[in-house]
Parts: C-alpha cells; structure tokens; sequence
C-alpha cells in the first residue's frame, strides 16, 4: 500500500496562500527571485502566469516536505500541469533552485506568447467524443482530460465561448472558464515549450528517490532525461490525470495526499476508480493527513 502526494495546476491559486508556510521555503525563494517573492500571492501579481506558477511550486514543495519531516513520504508523486515541478523537486530528481529558474522562465514564456484574450474552459457533464464534436471551427483545443466527464479546452476567449454554449445545449452540467490566462496544453504552446526546453538542456537532473509519475502520458519516468523532456514539454502536451490516477492505484497507491492551495485534484482523483483514501491537505489538515499514513503502514 503506498502513499501518493499530488501537486494541482493553476486555477487553484489564492490571494495569501503563501503566508505562513512551513519550512525554508520562502527564503530559499528569495535569494533567487528577490523582492519579487515577498508580493508573488499578492492578488495583483497572480494576475500574471509567472506569479501563479511560482506560489504553486513553493507552496508544494513546502507542504509536501513539512510532511516529510513528520514522517509521511511519498511512495509516488504526481503533478498536474505545473504540479509536475514540485512533484520532481520532492521527488529529488529536480533541484528548488534550479526548479524556481526555470518556471520563471516557464511563466515568461507562456504569458508573453499569449498576453490576453486565451486561456481555458473546463466542460463538464460531457465524454471526450461529445467534446471533440464541439470544437469545428472554433480554433480551440482539447487540453486535459481530467475525469470521464471533465474535459478542459484551450484556445481564444471567443471560440471557448461558442464551445461553452454548444455544450450547455448538448446536455453539459456546467461550462466554466478556468483561471488561467493562457491556452495550455494544447500546440499553440509548442514553440514555447521548445524555447523551456533548451533552457533544461543546461541543468542537471537526478534519478527520482521515488516513482515519479507524469501527468501528461500516465507512465512512471526514472530517467532524468525523459523527466526534464516531460516538463519542459507538458505546457504543449494533453494533460491526462485520469490516467495519471489510473496508474498510481495499479501501483498499489491508496492514500492520495493532494498539496495545497486547493482541492481539485482530491476531486478528480476520487473519480478515477480510486481505491483508497483521497484527500486535501489543505482542507483536511496536516494531523489528518499524518493519523491516515500510520493507519495505512499499520
């Protein structure tokens, strides 16, 4: 029976969420980014992709190693979208530092090929097939597949907007513009994501201490090379989380730990046939999370 940490992608980010984190984490961030630290939660600053993809990585990598030093490891970790990073930081296959450079660089990339009028759509209540009928001539994308009947989009304001009204007129529960300011995940970021890649050619990774499981094809990667192919990629590529989820029960994972801020991803991972344990952290707390891991190895 193992233990996963799952780190959520952007949507989830708050005002605040990087006050009073445990650990070093903010300090380490400070000495690479600077002054630009202390205001990256401010509601301002998460106006911007690079604000958002940064509080996302110091806040995972805090919380999931405020676990560790209370004796709650991961036997696999799992991000979404962004949420790779942290998961490869705590995993050790990816240094804080080195990680910290280069979403900046990730965020920069993102926002200054696509500064307004992009983003991202979640359509739920409806299959991928539905879905992918919806898009002609719309110039939209599919992006994650996030559960059987929670499918994200990307591409233009205006074409998200006619999806969104031809799937609430085919039976969609809800359409819902997600708070990402870029089209991810899709190839309107290909040239981006080659420009990140380049910059991962000059760092050096490490063999994961733990499974490290990508979000974007549902397979474990061990090798550093094919890891730092899967983030610098992931923007440009398909999130596949159910799959992600799939794979980490079959691994034998039963107790699901997502990272704050959020609780999306404990959502979605109930929803892929889980057979354990899912929970938030954030909403559960850290005593929770501790009393579920020692009932788990009990």
């Amino acid at each position: 029976m193992k233990i996963v940490f799952t780190f959520p992608g952007q949507g989830t980010q708050h005002a605040g969420m990087l006050q009073n984190l445990p650990g070093d984490e903010m300090a380490q961030a400070r000495e690479v980014l600077g002054a630009e630290t202390d205001t990256l939660d401010s509601p301002a600053a998460l106006e911007h992709t690079r604000a958002v993809q940064l509080s996302l990585l110091i806040a995972g990598v805090a919380w999931a190693r405020e676990l560790e030093r209370r004796g709650v490891a991961p036997d696999i970790v799992s991000g979404l979208s962004i949420g790779a990073y942290p998961a490869a930081v705590v995993a050790g296959a990816l240094d804080f530092t080195d990680a910290l450079r280069l979403v900046a660089l990730r965020g920069d990339l993102m926002e200054q090929a696509y500064p307004h009028g992009y983003g991202l759509t979640a359509i739920m209540g409806l299959t991928l097939p539905q879905v992918e009928t919806l898009l002609d001539g719309t110039g939209t994308y599919i992006a994650n597949l996030n559960a059987e009947t929670q499918i994200v989009i990307a591409g233009t304001d205006e074409g998200m907007a006619q999806v969104a009204e031809r799937a609430l007129a085919k039976g969609a529960s809800k359409a819902r513009r997600l708070a990402v300011s870029v089209p991810s995940h899709c190839e309107l970021l290909h040239e981006p994501a080659l420009k990140l890649a380049e910059a991962f050619s000059r760092v050096t990774l490490s063999r994961p201490r733990c499974a490290w499981l990508s979000g974007s094809t549902g397979r474990v990667l061990w090798q550093p090379e094919k890891i730092a192919d899967d983030l610098a990629m992931n923007m440009a590529r398909t999130v596949r989380w159910q799959e992600a989820m799939i794979a980490a029960s079959e691994r034998e994972g039963r107790l699901a730990i997502e990272m704050p801020p959020g609780g999306v991803l404990t959502c979605l991972t109930r929803q892929a046939a889980w057979k354990g344990e899912a929970i938030s952290l954030e909403r559960s707390g850290v005593d929770v999370a501790i009393h579920l891991a020692k009932r788990l190895n009990a």
